[in-house]
């Protein structure tokens, strides 16, 4: 249940099962926090499938999962991973400013290589007590919030611009034209954050086993997961009534594949995520797969949302960045707290 960040046992293993001298393959997936779930049943349909084409290979595919931001930082710094599968296209960006992935990595999958979107939801206490209905409930006095840290997650990105879209839809400005009563609302919200977590499966953990406050906000998926694995009977899913659409990129290291020869056996992990298969598994664990006949006939779960896109509301993520999560940056300003752990 706790955020974890690449391990030198994990790192060590997929050195030592990449130096293998047989025709078995092992690769490592290194991705963000919430994801662990999806890809531990999605590599296990990969081994399966993987067997019938390769009679004589057996594939391992090892995991590792943390805050998306700082699963990317471990990447560049060293970490050799042969996938990687994020939360958000800045993290790609660095690992192809640093030569590690390829720069036409979004034309080398389909859909952009975004194999499923999620948005942001809210997770209550069971029955609601605090009447949670829509993001505006956040900034109340008498609510305390969760999310991770949006300066090492991507999810805890998402959250706080789930919220200022919010703000700005509902009070009609634009983020570059001096929001101030949106402003005002992020202000009041943050200011009742009572833990800025790592990462989103460790807010999970603050919510559901520490107690901490009276809503979550986090990823649609793990809203679900939460409430049917993790803190089943203890909470309740409520959908903004406007929210924000996340994409997930996947790519290759190829400068990682290319030196122990696994290139092929990579790029045949990623697509198969565009199999039907893996598809119907995305929706099964309450992701939105882009096969939108797969999305149709999961509605009772996945129901129809308003939600915007951040780059069309906010500009590229470049610009997102260095006008929301640097230091000093609006986020900071806006921010009563400091964003370290409690």
């Amino acid at each position: 249940m706790t955020g974890c960040s690449p391990t030198e046992a994990t790192q060590n293993d997929a050195v030592a099962a990449g130096n293998n001298d047989s025709q078995d393959v092992s690769l490592l997936n290194v991705s963000y926090d919430v994801s662990r779930d999806f890809y531990r049943d999605y590599n296990e349909l990969f081994r399966t499938d993987y067997l019938k084409s390769h009679p004589d290979s057996e594939v391992k595919v090892n995991q590792s999962h943390g805050g998306s931001s700082k699963q990317a930082l471990s990447v560049a710094n060293g970490l050799q991973a042969d996938v990687v599968t994020f939360n958000q296209e800045t993290d790609m960006n660095l690992l192809v400013e640093r030569g590690l992935v390829s720069t036409d990595w979004q034309q080398a999958l389909p859909n952009g290589a975004v194999p499923y979107t999620s948005t942001m939801v809210l997770l209550v206490r069971t029955g609601n007590p605090k009447n949670i209905k829509d993001w505006s409930d956040l900034a109340r006095n008498d609510v305390e919030v969760v999310i991770p840290n949006p300066k090492t997650s991507g999810t805890a990105r998402y959250a706080f611009l789930g919220a200022y879209g919010y703000g700005l839809h509902q009070f009609k400005e634009k983020s570059s034209e001096n929001p101030t009563k949106t402003d005002g609302f992020i202000k009041k919200l943050l200011a009742n954050v009572v833990t800025y977590d790592n990462g989103a499966r460790a807010a999970t953990t603050s919510f559901t086993q520490r107690g901490l406050g009276d809503v979550l906000i986090t990823t649609e998926n793990e809203a679900h997961l939460t409430a049917k694995q993790f803190a089943k009977g203890q909470v309740d899913i409520v959908y903004p009534s406007y929210s924000i659409t996340i994409a997930n990129p996947v790519a290759v290291v190829t400068a990682v594949t290319e030196k122990s020869g696994k290139t092929a056996a990579a790029n045949a992990y990623l697509k198969g995520l565009w199999d039907k298969p893996a598809q119907e598994l995305m929706a099964e664990m309450y992701m939105r797969p882009s096969n939108e006949q797969v999305l149709a006939t999961h509605k009772d779960t996945l129901p129809d949302i308003e939600t915007f896109d951040p780059v069309t509301v906010f500009g590229s993520w470049n610009q997102i960045m260095d006008g929301f999560f640097v230091d000093g940056g609006r986020f900071d300003q806006l921010a009563s707290t400091k964003t370290s752990s409690k």
